[in-house]
């Protein structure tokens, strides 16, 4: 009996997608290139006679289409937090005896997996297809890219199961297809790619997903979000995925203890440039998730995951002159300006000295050889002088080079700032850049030098004045025209009515105050003229001592606060904003009520149910959960099974220990017995 055309179609467009992943995934392909080729021609053929059948998981689809208009945004619910970065064995170790001490003496099983320098990527799969695919953005809000990255083969479009799954990883583009793109790129006269990174990030992010079908580009992935729901640790969640057809690196290894650690990463120095992409260090996670959550997160970064940086590597040039730049803070920073120098990948002309002692140290000058290295592989630093010029040294400036004003410098700190913010044109124009910024009010073609002009033509003194703008003004400007004056009209309007107070807070430039201290702080106040109306009925001494009730926020960032609040032309530029409609509203977190009110529970152990229901219960009741148990923890709920770490930790603080019936009568409003601190429950 024959088979039904469109089922011969579907299993067609399947057997593509098992050979996508053969080749891809596990590095052993079944047929060759040729009779690859044929059998995609046999689905162009049936899609074009039946354009009805088409399915989005086609292998037709990984060509592209029509181009894209712009990137839709993408808020995810769990950011993809930045990894804190190591540079060699002392600041490993100190790691390793933090991740010890937090897991209160424990030696976990630690992954090893080498960083691939590329492009971050979430992808979503909903029933086992390829429904999203968003760039990392600001780790919260990323840009919907999933277009583009259909084109790329070596991710599947739809898994051998139909699951619900997250992941996370990095898009490359291999050593040997950067040098051939480059070789074409030659032999056509055109300026060659710099780095295979910047060639696979730019790809990505291009509205035209046929010219991304051209430059092949591969992908990685290293983590599961929610991974705890397929397995107890990282390394097995990551073969879950594998045998989903999900690509992840044959390099990830497994250790325990300090020793085998340092063996593993000595190893690794002379395997980076054998692997086919392109890497600048190593990834070490704590494997275990139970482990992951008692060592829990940082506002910025995992506390169970380092970064460990590769030695960069180091080059020599000349240094031409000396450039002071004043940022939207005021501080004075000195840049050398060399000439111009490869290093790792990426041409190399101007390098920050940070400050004015680190220039006395250098003992640095105009025409001076310095030594340059590229710290982790992104950043350029200037190591040392290796031949110094007949020419002065350079001394750090007594005015500002902006308006002239006499530079100051706090006992406490090596910046040297000019304090003259309302009347220093430089930090005048840093602050609106940093304004409209993207991880801040992402108002779309409001650049630098937009930004100049605007200051120049006096339209725009502040950020608030941005919302004043209209289309006539703008048009008269030098390269704009009405047609880019009404499209940065629409930004604006569209940045005002899309802001969530967490972003305007986090623009105003607060110092300690970014995007992820924001967002409690926007909770607990609601809007910014609710924030004003606090600081106006209080003193300092009672707001400081409000703020530092949130979560996150400690002493001295609730002090550098409630500093701007009361800063006279900080609370003019906000009190101008709120006039101008610029005082997005959010849902003020409600205090919480129930019978756990103000509690702090640790769960652990098997239970009746599955712990992210038992904790769900716990918060509904008004109660908070922690992943360690700490001096403020309230109650450990133990389950069978319960580890001694845990219970060795409610002992030592004297927590008290709850079986699952101590619990319910808890949510019930029956305290009852507590329990006894440290104690295991009763069986």
């Amino acid at each position: 009996m024959s088979r039904d055309p469109r089922e011969a179609y579907l299993a067609l467009c399947q057997e593509l997608a098992e050979h996508d992943r053969r080749y891809y995934v596990d590095a052993a392909p079944t047929i060759a290139d040729v009779e690859y080729d044929r059998l995609l021609a046999e689905v162009r053929a049936v899609e074009a006679a039946h354009p009805e059948w088409i399915v989005p998981w086609s292998p037709t689809r990984r060509v592209g289409h029509q181009p894209l208009e712009g990137f839709v945004k993408v808020v995810r619910p769990v950011p993809m937090l930045s990894l804190d970065n190591t540079y060699g064995e002392d600041d490993l170790r100190a790691f390793h005896e933090r991740v010890v001490k937090g897991l209160d003496g424990d030696e976990p099983d630690y992954s090893i997996e080498p960083k691939i320098d590329g492009f971050g990527i979430e992808l979503t799969y909903a029933a086992g297809e390829l429904s999203l695919a968003a760039t990392r953005g600001d780790g919260t809000i990323g840009e919907d890219v999933t277009a583009n990255v259909r084109t790329i083969r070596a991710i599947p479009q739809r898994l051998r199961e139909p699951v619900d799954v997250v992941v996370r990883g990095e898009i490359y583009m291999a050593k040997d297809v950067f040098v051939r793109l480059n070789a074409q790129r030659a032999a056509a006269g055109e300026e060659p790619f710099k780095n295979p990174r910047n060639l696979a990030a730019g790809s990505i992010k291009l509205l035209d997903p046929r010219e991304v079908a051209r430059r092949p580009m591969s992908a990685i992935l290293y983590e599961v979000v929610d991974g705890e729901r397929l397995a107890s640790g990282h390394l097995a969640s990551l073969a879950v995925i594998r045998r989903l057809g999900i690509p992840t690196s044959a390099e990830n290894q497994r250790v325990r203890g300090w020793e085998a650690l340092t063996e593993v990463v000595a190893a690794w120095a002379t395997r980076r440039d054998a692997l086919p992409y392109e890497v600048d260090g190593l990834v070490i996670k704590v494997d275990s998730f139970e482990q992951r959550a008692a060592l829990g997160a940082t506002s910025k970064f995992p506390r169970w995951a380092i970064a460990y940086k590769f030695p960069a590597r180091q080059v020599t040039t000349r240094v031409r002159t000396l450039e002071v730049n004043v940022g939207r803070t005021g501080a004075v920073t000195p840049v050398a300006i060399l000439e111009p120098v490869e290093v790792s990948g990426t041409t190399v002309q101007r390098v920050s000295l940070h400050n004015w002692d680190q220039v006395a140290r250098l003992g640095i000058g105009d025409g001076d050889r310095v030594l340059i290295e590229k710290a982790g592989e992104i950043i350029p630093q200037v190591l040392g002088v290796t031949e110094r010029a007949a020419t002065a040294r350079w001394t750090a400036p007594a005015a500002c080079p902006s308006c002239g004003a006499a530079l100051e410098r706090s006992e406490d700190r090596v910046v040297l700032a000019c304090a003259n913010r309302l009347g220093c044109p430089a930090q005048r124009l840093a602050a609106i850049e940093f304004f409209a910024g993207r991880g801040q009010m992402n108002i779309d073609g409001l650049g630098e030098k937009l930004v100049a002009q605007l200051v120049d033509a006096g339209l725009v003194t502040d950020v608030a004045d941005l919302f004043d703008l209209t289309v006539e003004p703008l048009a008269r400007l030098d390269r704009m025209g009405e047609q880019s004056a009404k499209n940065l009209v629409a930004a604006l309007a569209a940045a005002r009515g899309q802001a969530t107070f967490g972003r305007l807070l986090a623009a105003l430039g607060i110092a300690h105050v970014g995007g992820v201290l924001a967002r409690p702080i926007a909770a607990r106040y609601g809007s910014l003229s609710r924030l004003l109306a606090a600081a106006d009925a209080t003193t300092s001494e009672e707001l400081v001592a409000q703020l530092v009730e949130i979560e996150g926020v400690g002493e001295v960032i609730a002090v550098a606060v409630d500093r701007f609040l009361r800063d006279p032309h900080a609370r003019a530029v906000m009190d101008k904003l709120v006039a101008r409609g610029v005082d997005p509203a959010e849902p003020v977190a409600a205090p919480a009520t129930g019978p756990l009110a103000g509690k702090t529970f640790v769960v652990t152990g098997t239970l009746s149910a599955p712990r992210p229901r038992i904790q769900a219960r716990i918060e509904a009741a008004g109660g908070k959960v922690a992943g360690a148990v700490t001096k403020k923890t309230d109650f450990l709920v133990a389950g069978a099974d319960t580890g001694k770490t845990k219970l060795d930790a409610a002992s030592k603080h004297g927590v008290p220990v709850l079986d699952e019936a101590g619990l319910e009568r808890l949510l019930a409003g029956d305290p009852g017995d507590a329990g006894d601190p440290g104690a295991p429950p009763a069986a």
